[in-house]
């Protein structure tokens, strides 16, 4: 099924991440031809001289802004995500997705700030002109770069469930970009072929298909089980130039989740152990960061609280706010607050349980309220209190931690940062109301605790700003 006979081909197998910078690298040329072309057109317009000195050096930060802005919102739409760019409809979509995201946003800032700070249509003829060139350079991107198009060749060492996961994986969401020419077995295998791709050999065997199938990469599934045979081919495969991965790190670089059920007791694999100076200057502005949208949140509290409270009594009987307690930093629990979504007895025959979709207990403003993630607004005291993160794993009930902490393997690593407001399981999967949910939802919240980052915070507030503007809750 993924496998496809070698052949003489010399061009270069590059890796994901060089494929996409590659990208980047083009979009990033055709956003500042763009910026040339709306300056162009803006002096045109309004007659004035084309000239750098007069006209496009005191408006050059406009290449610097909308560069930045470009790759925040490409970040923010998965622009950049192997499902995306070998899909031109795909392509095309986000790329209108993002320019009226981009003018939405320039709308915005322009009506708050002062009379004539900002230009009205430069960002019209901007938007125009880096969208069709962008399209124009992915429709290209074939012809452009053909001599670095071909799959990169790879086999996976082990014929474990492990490897069946990485199979799928790749025919998932990584088709375009890897070749899986064959698996490597143990000498008591005895298998020829697993899901369709064949066994080609054992570890003495390695050396002799790495040159015969010009393999770039092993994915080894198991680096505790290798017999000293498969050992060795790996030895050789990586003194010959060939990549050694993982499993566990390239199916989280290809699908944004750390693989918890095949990573087994290698918790180092799970857990970031390293502290360095940058993690504690990210903690500081990230705490920092919060205060801040704290304040701000807590303004439009304020602001919505009455008519949200009226509303709220007006339709069911009960309190305007609801108080959960929830597990927080290093198992510490604390109180967390929400707008009363659900009627006064909603958990009174049930107990702790996981909302579904559809839920009865939810009244109608509540329907409202947790589309548009509103009942959540009152948790900008929790923030503002350091229980919480505006960014982080969501608090879970302690119920549902001792639950889930016996049944899925490294559950309690999401105790290891601040809970959040928002995260990147929550912008990256749909709701979830069963225990199978929670796994995939760890799966994402512990790829937020291995790569946290200031940019990764802002890719998922813009997400999360998205999520909200679809009305996208359950």
């Amino acid at each position: 099924m993924l496998y496809s006979p070698a052949n003489r081909d010399r061009r270069l197998q590059l890796r994901l991440s060089e494929r996409r910078y590659l990208l980047i690298a083009g979009d990033v040329l055709c956003v500042l031809l763009a910026v040339l072309i709306a300056l162009r057109v803006w002096a045109w317009v309004a007659r004035d001289p084309f000239t750098w000195a007069e006209f496009i050096w005191p408006r050059a930060w406009w290449f610097v802004v909308l560069v930045g802005a470009w790759l925040l919102l490409a970040g923010a739409n998965d622009f950049y995500e192997l499902r995306t760019y070998t899909s031109r409809s795909r392509t095309f979509q986000k790329l209108i997705l993002i320019t009226l995201q981009l003018w939405f946003f320039y709308l915005a800032v322009f009506f708050l700030a002062p009379p004539l700070l900002l230009p009205r249509l430069f960002i019209i003829y901007y938007g125009v002109a880096s969208l069709a060139l962008i399209a124009i350079f992915h429709a290209l991107q074939p012809l452009l770069f053909g001599w670095a198009s071909q799959r990169r060749r790879v086999m996976i060492v082990g014929t474990d469930w492990s490897a069946m996961t990485m199979m799928s994986a790749i025919g998932r969401h990584a088709y375009y970009a890897y070749d899986l020419v064959g698996v490597i077995a143990e000498p008591d295998d005895v298998l020829t072929d697993l899901c369709d791709v064949p066994v080609l050999g054992t570890g003495k065997d390695i050396r002799r298909l790495l040159n015969e199938y010009r393999i770039a990469e092993l994915i080894v599934t198991s680096t505790r089980d290798l017999s000293t045979e498969t050992f060795q081919g790996v030895m050789d495969a990586y003194e010959s130039g060939a990549s050694i991965v993982p499993m566990p790190l390239l199916y989280e670089r290809i699908t944004g989740q750390v693989p918890v059920e095949h990573v087994s007791n290698n918790w180092a694999v799970v857990l970031p152990i390293e502290q360095n100076l940058g993690d504690a200057f990210y903690g500081f502005v990230k705490r920092g960061m919060d205060v801040v949208m704290g304040l701000m949140g807590l303004v439009v509290f304020l602001i919505v609280l009455p008519l949200l409270a009226l509303l709220i009594r007006l339709d069911s009987p009960g309190g305007i706010f609801y108080w959960q307690e929830r597990t927080g930093l290093n198992g510490r629990p604390f109180r967390i607050y929400k707008f009363r979504s659900m009627r006064q007895d909603a958990e009174a025959q049930t107990g702790a349980v996981f909302s579904q979709k559809g839920d009865a207990r939810v009244t109608r403003l509540g329907r409202f309220m947790r589309k548009t993630r509103l009942d959540e607004l009152p948790q900008v005291v929790n923030v503002l209190r350091g229980e919480m993160s505006v960014v982080g794993p969501r608090p879970e009930r302690p119920e549902h931690v001792q639950r889930l902490t016996s049944k899925i393997p490294f559950y309690r690593t999401r105790l290891a940062i601040r809970p959040g407001l928002t995260g990147w399981a929550q912008v990256r999967y749909n709701y979830g109301s069963t225990d199978e949910d929670a796994l995939v939802k760890l799966q994402y919240d512990l790829y937020y605790i291995r790569h946290c980052s200031l940019l990764l915070d802002l890719n998922i507030l813009l997400r999360t700003v998205g999520k909200v503007l679809k009305m996208s809750g359950v």
